[in-house]
């Protein structure tokens, strides 16, 4: 673009060809009204995009770790022993007991409360199959997801080859 110099010898530059955007206001437009179907489309697509997360996000959570499997009784074990041993430890060794017995009555109420996915199973398996088609989700998505394959089977997501 071509340089003008002005009249205080500052330059600026020459805008060429710039559209400036007009807004015209027409007549109130009235919003489109949704049909009844629409909404109803609508709704079903959050109930089961809602049992679909729940499943999967149950299935997450509950998924085990490397290693030998704690259980609540395990947990009690522990905790009894340090309190048996809290008095008689050095204060740094009583800070890290203390940090240990926080961690092991969280994993202890997580245990516990851990969902029972025997609910969310049911809802997955019943609404699966229509969200699968109409989103284009394979078995294997689902699969990769950790869905175990007799759910799936329940559902009426088939395996495809292709």
């Amino acid at each position: 673009m071509p340089v003008k110099s002005t009249r205080n010898g500052a330059r600026a530059t020459a805008k060429r060809g710039a559209k400036k955007t007009v807004s015209v206001r027409r007549g109130s437009a009235k919003p489109r009204a949704m049909s009844s179907a629409h909404k109803k489309a609508l709704a079903q697509g959050r109930l089961e995009s809602r049992a679909i997360t729940q499943y999967l996000d149950a299935l997450k959570s509950s998924k085990g770790k490397r290693g030998r499997k704690r259980t609540s009784s395990s947990i009690d074990i522990r905790l009894t022993r340090i309190d048996r041993d809290f008095d008689e430890a050095s204060s740094m060794q009583q800070l890290e007991m203390i940090q240990e017995r926080m961690n092991l009555e969280s994993e202890k109420d997580r245990l516990e409360g851990q969902s029972d996915l025997t609910a969310l199973e049911k809802e997955f398996v019943k609404v699966a199959k229509s969200y699968a088609d109409r989103r284009g989700i394979t078995y294997t998505a689902f699969r990769s997801m950790g869905v175990p394959a007799d759910v799936l089977a329940k559902t009426g997501v088939r395996r495809t080859r292709g």
